[in-house]
């Protein structure tokens, strides 16, 4: 069975993913929390994952 955590890879980047995950939000103008729709608080979690697949798959490149 696949083992699933929310632990980050890399120590110390949970303020480097929450300042992303803010910034994301303002720009689809999004108020992160419970009051907000689960379909807004998903769309950022997608794009903050767009972007970090994208930034690992940039530093891959040669």
């Amino acid at each position: 069975m696949a083992n699933q955590s929310n632990q980050l890879v890399v120590p110390g980047a949970q303020q480097a993913v929450d300042q992303m995950k803010y910034e994301i939000a303002s720009e689809f103008g999004v108020n992160l929390g419970p009051d907000s729709t689960s379909r807004a608080n998903g769309s950022v979690g997608g794009e903050i994952t767009k972007r970090l697949v994208a930034q690992a798959l940039g530093g891959y490149k040669k």
